[in-house]
């Protein structure tokens, strides 16, 4: 039975994200485990979104489950202004061995939005210290970097922004390479302000929220390469695509690119817990020397590098290994086949795939607020799959222990939607 008592609990005190007021009521949840979530009323339901992208391994990997409970009981929270602890000096260390090459210094926070506030800041102060004027930063249309103001201010102007449009600061942005020249704009805009430019950011390969735009190593590694000669701090959004939703472990390595500064979250813990990371090299933070008023990052979270957070992430760390690896690839080959049963439907548009994320657009309306996807969410949740479309675009991004099977399963609930739509 559905839990009528716990849905009208909720809708007198519980404000959902993302969440219109027309929107049908929550998926009530006991518990989880694998690719599958449970309901009160004994259903199991695949999780095709990993949850919001977040759940690397599976939910309740029990290596990450007891690597959480042995940190609860030896060290829970603690200031990190001022002190320190093992896992986050040895989530550092780690981190830093796995990134592109140079990257080697790491700052703690909650989450991707902060993530990208504190490379943000860091740029634009980095700037300030060297006494240069460089306050411009530039970005991608479509892109999506978080909720709070800086990473709004970066993102997409649209829907989600509109009513803190005074808040936010300007930016220089240039296409996304999917549907647009980006050299050429970036060119551009370089040859007429690049000595005021502080830095680019992007989402390497896959642009996400924006509707999983994905584009080409090829371009990225000249974006890339044509900032850095013009001096221009490249921020590498890797929330989204770190540890290996696109194949390799980081998805700059797909192009050979080393960013001057690298966001991570979402997967960082395996899902357990929220975290935040931002990576960048020796070079900018040796800057911050505070040898000025200036020449301290006057940053900080209550819970940052939460000792269970990292013990969290460690744990995921070790399970990114070489099996791993051939699961992705796997899952890969599933996306292929997958998108290959509904390639024909008159409906599909652009069927796509890089690493274990496949996406296609459906015909009609395009954007965030297209009803052209509507019905399937709650079509696929009767029979057992969750689901959640980006406007006209529906994707596909589970959990890598999901099964060949299960993401036929998927597909199949896909194709019988579009069947019957």
């Amino acid at each position: 039975m559905i839990d009528r008592d716990l849905l009208a609990r909720d809708a007198r005190h519980v404000w959902h994200p993302y969440s219109r007021a027309t929107a049908p009521p929550p998926l009530p949840v006991v518990r989880a485990s694998g690719a599958y979530l449970h309901t009160p009323d004994g259903r199991a339901v695949l999780d095709a979104i990993s949850s919001w992208w977040v759940t690397l391994h599976g939910h309740g990997h029990p290596a990450i489950a007891a690597a959480v409970a042995a940190q609860a009981a030896a060290l829970e929270q603690v200031i990190f202004a001022g002190c320190t602890h093992e896992p986050a000096v040895r989530l550092a260390e780690r981190l830093t061995s796995l990134a592109p090459a140079g990257l080697d210094r790491v700052f703690y926070s909650d989450d991707g939005s902060t993530a990208v506030e504190v490379a943000l800041k860091i740029a634009l102060q980095y700037w300030r210290i060297a006494g240069q004027d460089r306050d411009i930063i530039i970005a991608m249309e479509h892109a999506y970097h978080g909720d709070t103001v800086g990473a709004m201010s970066v993102s997409a102007r649209g829907v989600f922004t509109a009513p803190f449009g005074a808040m936010m600061f300007d930016v220089a942005r240039i296409p996304e390479p999917s549907s647009g020249d980006s050299l050429a704009a970036l060119d551009a805009l370089l040859d007429r302000d690049g000595g005021r430019c502080a830095a680019l950011i992007l989402e390497p390969m896959l642009l996400g929220a924006g509707g999983m735009r994905m584009y080409d190593a090829a371009t990225l590694a000249r974006i890339a390469h044509r900032a850095t000669d013009a001096g221009v701090l490249v921020i590498a959004d890797e929330v989204l695509t770190g540890f290996g939703r696109t194949g390799p472990l980081f998805a700059c390595e797909h192009a050979d690119v080393t960013p001057d500064l690298l966001c991570l979250s979402k997967g960082l813990t395996g899902g357990f817990l929220p975290l935040g990371a931002t990576l960048l090299t020796s070079r900018i933070a040796s800057t911050f020397d505070g040898r000025s008023p200036f020449g301290t990052l006057y940053h900080g979270h209550s819970y940052t590098a939460n000792p269970i957070a990292c013990a969290a992430a460690l744990a995921s760390l070790d399970l990114l290994d070489e099996a791993c690896a051939e699961r992705r690839d796997t899952i890969a080959d599933a996306h292929r086949r997958g998108l290959a049963t509904i390639r024909a439907d008159s409906r599909v548009r652009a069927p796509r795939a890089i690493g274990t994320v496949a996406a296609f657009d459906l015909a009609g309306e395009v954007g965030y607020l297209s009803d052209a996807a509507a019905g399937l969410a709650a079509f696929a949740l009767d029979r057992g799959v969750l689901v959640r479309p980006l406007g006209n675009v529906v994707y596909v991004l589970p959990p890598y222990c999901i099964t060949d099977g299960e993401l036929a399963h998927i597909y199949g609930v896909i194709a019988e939607w579009l069947d019957s739509a």
